[in-house]
């Protein structure tokens, strides 16, 4: 029988945390889920952590990989669960009962996605209430405070290994203004988020440099007609815009006005 979450956690030299991190899983009130490891052979005692909590519900799969989302991606690959949750290896759940307050609002609620708040010290607190789609732009939702129902990656494709730091976000936008993945947020602290974490001590140019031009991209059908204009216009504007991709910018300037004309 397939567990209702796989709870995916990347690691990669991670005995500082690890222990502390999978504690907050198998201590939780709800007890249907998978815990799958995806390590990038770690030369510390990652894996002996991992095994010592001798559970048949924590996987430990160890093998070179291309970074944090290749192993997030091998872990949608081998996930059984209905619901997919990534956790940091140096974070944690924020009490024993979210696993049971998460099941108890996906069974409320029919929804691709379901996601909440984190709290952390880099954010001097809680993190970041409901976004919209103009706040997506702007700001990131943690992969921590979000679940996903297995069959979205079919419909968003896997994480872009493109972006070293922030390819959540870019999948984060792609679901957002995707109009066939029904969202739902709900007012619940899921996950404390560690303020030393990968993405948090990295920037990642290329992702940044891409924002504007995949916003439009991935919403020219469904984001702000105002804000996609504008957005278009400053993406034609600017100087590091490929001839090739401002061809492209005004083509879907079309197919926006369009839709404004059709309704």
């Amino acid at each position: 029988m397939c567990p209702f979450f796989s709870i995916i956690i990347p690691t990669f030299n991670s005995e500082a945390t690890l222990h502390k991190c999978i504690t907050s899983i198998i201590t939780q009130t709800f007890e249907d889920y998978e815990v799958l490891i995806i390590d990038g052979v770690s030369k510390d005692n990652t894996l002996s952590i991992a095994g010592e909590f001798n559970d048949p519900r924590v996987k430990i799969i160890s093998e070179p990989d291309k970074g944090i989302y290749d192993a997030m991606n091998k872990g949608i690959k081998l996930a059984h669960g209905e619901w997919l949750y990534f956790l940091g290896s140096d974070d944690k759940l924020y009490e024993s009962n979210v696993l049971q307050n998460l099941y108890n609002y996906l069974d409320a609620f029919e929804c691709q996605v379901l996601y909440g708040d984190v709290i952390s010290s880099r954010f001097n607190g809680r993190y970041d209430g409901e976004f919209t789609r103009d706040k997506i732009f702007n700001k990131n939702i943690c992969h921590q405070a979000i679940l996903f129902k297995n069959i979205v990656f079919k419909k968003t494709g896997f994480f872009n290994l493109k972006y070293k730091c922030l390819a959540d976000w870019d999948h984060n936008i792609k679901w957002f203004l995707n109009n066939e993945i029904a969202v739902k947020y709900i007012d619940l602290i899921i996950a404390e988020y560690s303020d030393n974490g990968f993405s948090s001590l990295n920037s990642d140019e290329i992702f940044l440099n891409d924002k504007r031009y995949n916003f439009i991209f991935y919403g020219w059908k469904s984001a702000p007609k105002l804000k996609l204009l504008r957005l278009c216009k400053q993406e034609i504007k600017s100087k590091n815009t490929s001839l090739l991709r401002k061809i492209n910018i005004l083509f879907m300037s079309l197919l926006i006005v369009s839709r404004i004309s059709l309704k």
